[in-house]
C-alpha cells in the first residue's frame, strides 16, 4: 500500500526494485567482461578478388601455403588466420579481421620488378614493394613461384619477417628473373 502521507510506494517494494537494478547492472557487467572478444573468426569468411595467379597449382605454393603460421604478428598484435569466403581465389590464405593480411601465391611476375627497382632482404628473402593507398602489397621475387603479402600500412614489420622465415624454410632461392 502508498505511504498515506507521501503517497510513495510501500519501503519493501523501494528495496526490492533497487537490489533488482543492482542485480541486473552486476549481470550485465559480468556477461560483457565474461564474453570473448571478437576476433577473426566472428567477423566471418573474409570475400576477396580473385586476381590472375597462373602458377597457383605448382608445388612451390602448395610447399608454402601448407607452412604458413596460424597467428601472424601485425601491429604488437596476434592475427589468427581467417576463412575465406567462397568462391575463395586459388593459393590465397589471410589473417586478421579489421584490416587483413593477404598471401597470394602463383602470380604473374609484377611489372614493377625491373632491373633497377629497389628490392629489401628480409631474413633472406628478396621483396618488392609496390605501394597502395592505406596498403603495400610485397611481392617475392626470388623463389620458383611468386607470392604477394598485402598488409595495412598499420601492421608494421612483422607479419614480412615471419612470412621470409617460411618462405626462407620451405622455398629455396633463385636468381631474379626480369622477362
Amino acid at each position: 500500500m502508498p505511504d498515506p502521507d507521501t503517497g510513495a510506494p510501500p519501503r519493501v517494494v523501494l528495496v526490492t526494485a533497487a537490489a533488482l537494478a543492482v542485480a541486473l547492472a552486476v549481470a550485465v557487467a559480468v556477461f560483457a567482461l565474461t564474453r570473448p572478444s571478437p576476433d577473426a573468426s566472428a567477423a566471418g569468411p573474409l570475400p576477396l578478388v580473385p586476381v590472375p595467379a597462373p602458377q597457383s597449382g605448382a608445388p612451390g605454393c602448395t610447399t608454402l601455403l601448407g607452412a604458413v603460421p596460424t597467428e601472424l604478428t601485425s601491429n604488437g598484435k596476434q592475427v589468427k588466420l581467417r576463412e575465406l569466403a567462397a568462391p575463395a581465389p586459388p593459393a590465397t590464405v589471410a589473417w586478421g579481421a579489421d584490416d587483413p593480411l593477404v598471401l597470394r601465391c602463383g602470380l604473374d611476375r609484377p611489372p614493377e620488378l625491373t632491373p633497377t627497382a629497389q628490392l629489401r632482404l628480409v631474413n633472406g628473402v628478396q621483396w618488392l614493394q609496390v605501394a597502395g593507398e592505406g596498403a603495400s602489397t610485397w611481392y617475392v621475387v626470388d623463389r620458383e613461384v611468386y607470392a604477394a603479402l598485402t598488409v595495412p600500412d598499420s601492421a608494421g614489420t612483422g607479419p614480412l619477417q615471419e612470412i621470409s622465415d617460411t618462405v626462407a624454410a620451405k622455398l629455396p632461392a633463385r636468381p631474379l628473373r626480369f622477362s
